[in-house]
């Protein structure tokens, strides 16, 4: 007689094994300035000021089909028509032209305008901040005194003697302001750099035998752009506000041209007519500058979180 040996149910179980995670070609983690990005549009009062500051471009890119009227067509029956008037919903400056519309052309001016002021003060203070900070020696010395200088002298000063040289007009006086503000930018770029540059990968670069040029290109600006973003974004409402004073005193743009500081001018000339002229342009200067100041603001703090966790 032969005895079967029954197997247990439990014998039949076998312990499953975790498969290894199939690789899906997409990276883990973020790259560092998608993280740093990412930072900045957690903040709602970011994401207030990035919406705002998004609207304002869509209305300068579509200022010609939304805009109800030619801004400088001219209708002296309907001057000094007040807020909320029929045809005119921000009324008529004192040669009847549509306020609305003159206010969405001006946007265009006054976004343009901070772009090449901060484009000038970009590529002459970026290049000579990066080399002085990271070369030092005679050159750093020569390129400091001489932003000292410049910075010692008052911006608007400045400016006015380099329009006074090559008279008035939009271009001029937004390059007389890059040239006020590069300074300040040569210094902020020259003190991120002097940090940067005694990092060990520097030290290996310079050992592995890359050039000047590319381990500055590929190392050292990496490493500046969190302060760099950060002095851009507060030169942008220095650059801005310059623009609508040198437009007030009739150095910036030119007339029929409309801009928020030709028609602040307006309404000062005006004042007595019609006060409320001041309230459209005043207003969208102050929004714009508070939304950049804010941003900048925000990009500081997300630099600083990312100080901390480095």
């Amino acid at each position: 007689m032969t005895i079967r040996q029954v197997a247990s149910p439990l014998d039949t179980v076998r312990p499953r094994v975790a498969s290894p995670p199939r690789p899906t070609g997409r990276r883990t983690t973020p790259s560092p300035g998608r993280a740093f990005a990412r930072r900045v549009w957690s903040s709602r009062t970011n994401k207030v000021c990035l919406i705002f500051l998004g609207f304002l471009v869509v209305v300068a890119a579509a200022a010609p089909w939304i805009a109800p009227y030619d801004p400088a067509h001219q209708k002296l029956a309907s001057a000094f028509l007040p807020l909320f008037s029929d045809g005119h919903l921000l009324g008529t400056d004192q040669l009847g032209r549509d306020t609305l519309s003159r206010l969405i052309h001006a946007t265009q001016i006054s976004l343009v305008a901070p772009l090449i002021a901060v484009g000038f003060a970009v590529v002459t203070g970026l290049p000579l901040g990066l080399l002085a900070g990271y070369l030092g020696g005679r050159f750093d010395w020569i390129a400091g005194r001489v932003a000292d200088a410049l910075i010692a002298l008052p911006a608007l000063v400045l400016a006015l003697a380099i329009i006074a040289i090559f008279g008035p007009g939009l271009v001029n006086a937004m390059l007389a302001v890059g040239a006020a503000s590069a300074p300040r930018l040569f210094r902020v770029v020259r003190g991120s750099t002097i940090n940067v540059r005694e990092e060990t990968y520097i030290e290996a670069s310079k050992v592995v035998g890359c050039s000047t040029a590319r381990t500055v290109l590929t190392h050292v600006l990496p490493n500046v752009r969190s302060p760099l973003l950060v002095q851009v974004t507060l030169m942008m409402s220095l650059a801005l506000l310059a623009e609508a004073g040198l437009s007030f005193l009739g150095l910036g743009v030119q007339p029929p041209t409309a801009s928020w500081g030709s028609m602040l001018r307006s309404a000062f000339d005006n004042r007595f007519q019609s006060p409320w002229m001041v309230v459209p342009p005043g207003i969208a200067i102050v929004l714009t500058i508070l939304s950049l100041n804010m941003l900048g603001d925000g990009i500081r703090d997300a630099v600083g979180q990312e100080r901390r966790k480095s």
